[in-house]
């Protein structure tokens, strides 16, 4: 490197020193002023020879890091998405999610034009791909349609995150799709976008011990849920027995009273009273029965839909990759929050998203799981919606219904218990047709006032 510094060098020198000797001869002081000129340019021959040998063994000490970590690291330019987002900015939108969810086909665009440059050899290793060409090449490869991670991005380079961390689920080498917990430093400017590390933790075998572990507990509740309406049902019926078995014995005996040659309308009236009293008691029981499971304590807190809705998203994610679907969230720049109870609200989006990705799992073409959240007055609106086969209009007022049910297997609870999460916070929900077919839930509820905490 030296040699080759020194055979550019030599000749510019040679140049200064026979300038600087004519101009300095006059003054007597030649030799001085080429013997500086001479030892100036080696210095800084030597300066730039160093700092290029510093950064040659910069760049070789990142690769043996970036190459010998033990998870796996990509490198990946975008640039694209980067400029896509601030034109966006430039333009005035500041709801991007909600920009892309009209526009699918623009943020699939966008998702092919981000690169990846490199790969390190632990993925490879992981995966089993035989080389890094594998990987290479344009982003939306390995993101399937069903993605709903990729507009996330995006929202974080509007909002100017400094880092950016979630799960995703992506297609392999070998084509099989696996799990992964990926972050990445944001840039601060936008040069930085053309090189941006991201690593990727394969969670796929801790997400089916998940879904394991959750179909057990979901089993062993069941059992739970089971043996407890068994006894609750016993001592329900033990409760009622009683008092029904009085109106039956009062009612057949101011029958008999009613019945004789000479009725006793006194003893008969004595008994329909009792018939009364009992059946009162019964009724008592039914209404401290309904008393006891409906009037359970909520925890209110001041909700953001938008955030309850994306929440819901990934809790629901599994199901939406099942089907096939994909959740497409648009809502207004500013919905005030609604007073609630987080989880029985986020059970509610849950419900209703999956039951809309169910809808259409054997519908042909894209499957598109639509919810808005507006705001209307005093209220927050929300509408979940699909493309599914719809729901015939008989059975409009009977789906919300306790154990009614048209899907084989079943239980009808889903829709009773949405419907008795809404009307415990105060709000309404009803379904009717979605505009482009299929079904559309919709349910409203009131804005927190600022009183409320």
């Amino acid at each position: 490197m030296l040699v080759a510094c020194l055979v550019v060098l030599v000749p510019i020198l040679l140049a200064d020193m026979i300038r600087w000797e004519m101009v300095a001869r006059s003054r007597g002081t030649a030799t001085v002023v080429v013997a500086m000129t001479v030892a100036a340019s080696i210095l800084a021959c030597i300066h730039v020879v160093r700092m290029r040998e510093a950064w040659r063994a910069s760049g070789e000490k990142f690769t043996a890091i970036f190459e010998r970590a033990g998870i796996s690291m990509w490198r990946e330019d975008w640039t694209a998405a980067g400029e896509a987002v601030a034109a966006l900015r430039r333009a005035g939108v500041l709801d991007i999610e909600g920009h892309f969810a009209d526009r699918p086909e623009e943020l699939r665009a966008i998702c092919g034009q981000v690169m990846i440059t490199d790969v390190n050899a632990f993925t490879l290793e992981e995966t089993g791909a035989p080389d890094k060409s594998a990987y290479l090449g344009p982003l939306d490869r390995l993101l399937p349609p069903t993605d709903q991670t990729f507009v996330q991005w995006l929202v974080a380079f509007g909002r100017g995150d400094r880092y950016f961390r979630s799960e995703a689920h992506v297609t392999r080498a070998d084509g099989q799709e696996m799990d992964t917990l990926f972050t990445a430093m944001l840039p601060r400017d936008p040069a930085g976008f053309s090189d941006i590390l991201v690593t990727s933790l394969d969670i796929t075998a801790f997400k089916k011990l998940q879904t394991r572990l959750a179909a057990a507990e979901a089993e062993l509740a069941r059992a739970s849920r089971v043996t407890t309406v068994g006894a609750f049902s016993a001592s329900i019926a033990h409760e009622v027995n009683t008092p029904l078995a009085a109106v039956a014995a009062n009612a057949q005996a101011a029958l008999r009273w009613l019945k004789r040659a000479e009725p006793d309308v006194a003893e008969a009236v004595a008994a329909l009273d009792d018939v009364v009293s009992e059946a009162v008691r019964a009724r008592d029981v039914v209404a401290r029965t309904r008393s006891f499971l409906g009037k359970a304590p909520m925890d209110l807190m001041r909700i953001d839909l938008v955030r309850a809705a994306r929440d819901a998203n990934l809790f629901a994610e599994r199901e939406l990759r099942a089907t096939g679907a994909t959740v497409l969230l648009t809502a207004d720049a500013e919905v005030p929050p609604v007073l609630g109870d987080l989880v029985q609200i986020q059970q509610v989006f849950v419900n209703l998203i999956v039951n809309a990705a169910q809808a259409m799992a054997h519908s042909p073409g894209r499957r598109h799981v639509s919810v808005t959240v507006r705001r209307q007055g005093d209220r927050a609106h929300v509408t979940i919606g699909d493309s599914g086969p719809g729901i015939e209009p008989a059975q409009r007022s009977r789906i919300f219904e306790p154990f009614h049910s048209t899907k084989p297997g079943g239980m009808g609870m889903g829709l009773a218990i949405c419907r008795n999460c809404i009307d415990a916070h105060g709000g309404d929900i009803w379904a009717d047709d979605a505009p482009n077919g299929g079904a559309a839930f919709h349910f409203t509820l009131p804005i927190a006032t600022a009183a409320e905490a």
